[in-house]
């Protein structure tokens, strides 16, 4: 798997495909400067080769990891949203709707937050 539409084409569950598929393109649509990639058999949108948020799939739901620090800092807007979390992500249950004004204040934390950062990843 190279390319955010391989990672699609594994999707078996047509309206999980869809749902993805729409998520996917309301990034490109909101922020055409991130670069999808594939990382760890993942689907990941990069700035200047730093990790913004990535995305997987999982049977009840489909989750989105802007990296564990921003979850901690957003647990309370994620949870106002109806979203359970972990300490590294939140879960979008396929039933319910995807916030995307919550997605759009992660995505935009971290483009201001990392835009000096050399590394992928946060340290510490």
């Amino acid at each position: 798997m190279k390319t955010i539409e391989d990672y699609l084409k594994e999707i078996q569950v047509q309206e999980q495909h869809d749902r993805m598929k729409e998520l996917f393109d309301w990034i490109k649509t909101h922020y055409p400067q991130l670069e999808g990639v594939i990382k760890w058999n993942q689907p990941m949108f990069t700035d200047h080769g730093t990790f913004i948020i990535g995305f997987s799939t999982a049977k009840k739901h489909f989750s989105f990891n802007p990296e564990p620090q921003v979850i901690e800092m957003f647990k309370e807007d994620i949870h106002n949203a109806g979203y359970e979390t972990t300490m590294a992500l939140g879960k979008i249950k396929w039933t319910d709707q995807t916030d995307f004004d919550l997605l759009k204040k992660l995505i935009d934390f971290n483009l201001e937050d990392k835009k000096e950062m050399t590394s992928f990843f946060r340290k510490g």
